[in-house]
């Protein structure tokens, strides 16, 4: 939903962060001019979909790159930084714009640092408006809906947006560009480590040192150390931004979830399944010919396969009637929730979705990174920035606990048990939770979609959720969740200790 939205795309090589729901679509241009001109003259030039079938049509964009010059680092040039930062992601070029504003060197690593992000990331305005962040947004919408099931809908008096990539990308770019953030075009291979210094060799066979490694490179990277069993529930999905004949959505109200299953109806096998393990539609109408959409499962273990995403999919843009005339970009979104933290402190720092900021609950991450990034910087700073210079292990310990404060661990302790509450609900009970949640005070659900509310604040919320839920759901919670309630518990013990 995050949107954590493209090409290849999987969490696994970028962030969804998307978010809660799902991910994050490529920028839109201001209007709709070549997208939606007269169908007479694409009449033959279209390969027009059947109603609900468009898994033949091929996305026409391609992966492209800005149009930008960077200060590049010169192999022949003394290889030292304070920082690294490995990848150029939202919450790389976010903490490198950060940090460098210190007067700290900093240096980027990526293999294409200029490649356009290729996943959607959807964000509540308030959030990006908090952050100075709200001219990066390309649509934005009034309200957002959810549908519960086909005879209840909750309206979100909550402006949603797009997020530009290419309007942010550009922007933190500029930035660290002006605050001096060298460059480098390659793959890291490997990190090696000193008492006060570490090094990193690349694919082009460089080699660059810094006081302090930064893994942004996303949930696949093998930098960042665990010592737990990485025991993750997955949100997985697919997207496309296609223009259609028509759709049936309000353009003023983006449809945050959609629970209704009657689109099974003549799909005995996809009903059941979903009964069990409930997937939502995520859409984005822009106008009356050009939408996203996305078929999302929230989060499940194992994960549900793709197959079974894009049938379900299939089946549902045919009974609303959608006609996919041409698919402009498409997204395959896979996103690891909940699980342990990394291993707290340790040699290499991270951030994005490696660093555990992803929630648990939702999968949103973005508008959470861009807010954690100036925190971590600031931990960096009071480090590195300063005439002691102070590395090695006490450096590591503070910009650790600058990202995860023991507060900020037990919050994410709650979410990994609503998260683990989620994966035990079906389709009936994810929409009695659903309804209780929306119905509750706005404080509540949006500090907890936002990662705003602190512990007590989240003890508050959930005895709230528990007295907005119908009696079944309940029962369900009750009878379901002693076993995630409990771990919950302990774990919150041992952070405490």
């Amino acid at each position: 939903m995050g949107t954590l939205v493209g090409p290849v795309l999987s969490a696994f090589t970028t962030s969804k962060d998307r978010p809660l729901f799902p991910s994050p679509t490529a920028s839109l241009p201001p209007s709709k001019p070549h997208l939606t001109t007269s169908r007479k003259i694409h009449h033959h030039e279209i390969n027009t979909s059947r109603f609900g079938n468009f898994l033949h049509l091929k996305p026409e964009s391609k992966p492209g790159c800005l149009d930008s010059d960077l200060p590049w680092f010169n192999p022949s040039d003394r290889p030292c930084f304070d920082v690294i930062i490995i990848g150029t992601g939202p919450g790389g070029l976010r903490l490198a714009e950060q940090v460098s504003q210190y007067g700290i060197k900093v240096c980027c690593v990526d293999p294409s640092p200029l490649s356009f992000w290729p996943n959607n990331y959807g964000v509540w305005v308030d959030e990006f408006e908090s952050l100075g962040l709200v001219e990066c947004l390309d649509k934005i919408w009034p309200m957002t809906c959810v549908y519960i099931d086909d005879h209840k809908t909750k309206y979100l008096d909550r402006p949603y947006g797009r997020v530009s990539r290419k309007l942010l990308k550009t922007k933190l770019l500029e930035n660290c560009v002006s605050n001096s953030v060298k460059f480098h075009k390659a793959k890291v291979w490997q990190v090696k480590h000193e008492e006060f210094e570490s090094t990193i060799q690349c694919d082009d066979g460089s080699e660059l040192k810094a006081s302090l490694i930064v893994d942004a490179s996303g949930f696949s990277s093998s930098f960042v150390e665990y010592d737990k069993p990485r025991n993750y529930g997955y949100q997985i999905a697919h997207g496309i931004l296609a223009e259609v004949d028509s759709h049936p959505f309000d353009l003023d109200k983006m449809v945050l979830m959609d629970w209704r299953d009657s689109h099974l109806g003549n799909e005995p096998y996809l009903r059941v399944n979903n009964s069990k393990l409930p997937t939502f539609l995520y859409a984005m109408p822009f106008d009356s010919n050009l939408i996203f959409l996305e078929e999302t499962s929230l989060v499940s273990r194992p994960v549900l396969s793709y197959s079974e995403i894009k049938r379900r999919m299939e089946a549902r843009l045919r009974h609303l009637g959608i006609r996919v005339r041409r698919v402009i970009e498409d997204e395959k979104c896979l996103i690891p929730m909940g699980g342990p933290l990394p291993r707290i402190p340790q040699n290499v720092m991270a951030i994005g979705g490696i660093s555990g900021v992803v929630h648990p609950s939702t999968g949103y991450m973005v508008a959470r990174t861009m807010a954690l990034a100036p925190l971590v910087a600031e931990a960096i700073a009071e480090c590195l920035g300063s005439t002691r210079m102070i590395r090695g292990r006490p450096l590591y310990h503070k910009v650790w606990n600058g990202l995860w404060p023991i507060e900020r661990r037990l919050s994410r302790e709650f979410c990994c048990f609503g998260m683990e509450t989620l994966l035990k609900l079906d389709l009936v009970g994810t929409r009695n939770f659903f309804e209780a949640f929306f119905d509750l005070d706005p404080y509540y659900w949006h500090g907890f979609l936002s990662s705003r509310l602190s512990l007590h604040e989240l003890a508050s919320f959930s005895l709230s959720l528990f007295g907005h839920a119908s009696n079944s759901s309940r029962l369900d919670i009750m009878s379901k969740c002693p076993v995630p309630l409990v771990r919950m518990l302990g774990n919150l013990a041992l952070q405490v200790i």
